[in-house]
């Protein structure tokens, strides 16, 4: 990739600084041996195959962890079993989403110029998906992986009855990774701080603040491990990859 990504934008990106996300609880999951980001994915534990991604992105200059207090030497242990040579900060994450953001973006380099954000959960994240969207949000200012959806969307009432029908072709499930140049993430994390937004991704806190955000087609493939089916579907895709040589 190297060179030509570089210069896809019109111009050389700024120092790019990854925080993966993994402090989750991951409730809905299900898993007794711990974390649905230590659980593993075709031998590979979920956060491992997250960072690997970024680890060998031309896209990201540093990676930086976000864990739950009692999983932090977990995460030094797969540092350095795995070789992440790009992480340079391991830290704990706060009592939300928005606040385990803003634990990592906070420590980034004092050369971050963009900022990703993304979840330890997507673990079939491409080094593609990534440059993409690193890509989109150096010409944009700010960039999300989503997917387009194929199904009719409905919007109910308050009781379960269908209200209207979305226009399907401007409906998009957002995932991870949001990338914001930095300043853009700074203000709007300060905003949310400031106002107790409750938020569900960073994209949110962009959004209220009144940021344009571009939308970047990753495809289907990157789920998120949220429930117990959800581990059989991203082993079946990484044989099909295998298999497909990808």
């Amino acid at each position: 990739m190297g060179l030509q990504y570089l210069f896809r934008s019109g111009g050389r990106r700024g120092f790019t600084s990854a925080v993966i996300l993994a402090a989750g609880v991951g409730s809905r999951f299900g898993n007794d041996d711990g974390t649905k980001q230590n659980v593993k994915v075709c031998g590979v534990p979920a956060v491992v195959r997250s960072c690997l991604a970024f680890e060998n992105s031309d896209a990201i200059d540093e990676i930086i962890l976000v864990g739950r207090a009692e999983e932090l030497e977990t995460l030094r242990g797969y540092v350095e079993e795995y070789g992440l040579t790009k992480v340079q900060k391991i830290v704990e994450g706060g009592a939300t989403r928005r606040e385990s953001s803003y634990c990592g973006a906070s420590v980034a380099s004092e050369k971050c110029r963009y900022i990703a954000i993304h979840d330890a959960a997507r673990c079939l994240v491409t080094e593609k998906m990534i440059a993409d969207t690193v890509d989109a949000a150096v010409r944009y200012g700010a960039a999300a992986a989503a997917e387009r959806v194929v199904d009719t969307v409905k919007i109910a009432d308050g009781r379960g009855f269908i209200k209207e029908t979305a226009d399907r072709d401007l409906v998009w499930l957002v995932k991870t990774p949001q990338v914001f140049k930095f300043h853009m993430y700074e203000t709007a994390a300060a905003i949310a701080k400031q106002e107790d937004l409750a938020v569900t991704d960073d994209c949110s806190m962009a959004e209220y603040c009144g940021f344009k955000i571009k939308l970047v087609d990753c495809g289907h493939e990157n789920i998120k491990l949220t429930e117990r089916a959800d581990l059989s579907m991203a082993e079946y895709i990484l044989s099909k990859r295998q298999g497909d040589g990808k």
